[in-house]
């Protein structure tokens, strides 16, 4: 499976963007698909991720601001994110977790798309 990811930029605290995650190579509906970022400087952290059924969790930094959806008609994952904060900054990374491994592992991931939120 290959991973492209796509939607990051530039833009003011408090803005949205949403981030798009196009899958290729295999069958999409069988991959949980989860959302990753790395600010400068730290560890790569989770951010949220969608089952195949399409039920979601994030991290608590996140949550109420952004949401992951899918259109499997479509092979893409998204990450909506609103009301960004200038921690939000970081590179965001795509990645597929098959149905038939564990929760926590992601065997494929994208290249990352960067997200710089201005104060």
């Amino acid at each position: 499976v290959q991973l492209q990811a796509s939607g990051g930029g530039l833009v003011q605290a408090g803005d949205s963007l949403r981030l798009s995650c196009a899958a290729s190579g295999g069958t999409f509906s069988n991959y949980a698909m989860g959302w990753f970022r790395q600010a400068p400087g730290k560890e790569r952290e989770f951010v949220g991720r969608i089952s195949v059924n399409g039920a979601t969790t994030y991290a608590d930094s996140v949550k109420g601001r952004f949401t992951i959806s899918r259109d499997n008609a479509k092979n893409t994952a998204y990450l909506q994110m609103n009301s960004l904060k200038p921690e939000d900054t970081a590179l965001y990374y795509c990645a597929a977790n098959p149905v038939y491994r564990a929760r926590d592992r992601y065997d494929y991931w994208g290249q990352g798309t960067l997200v710089t939120v201005s104060s």
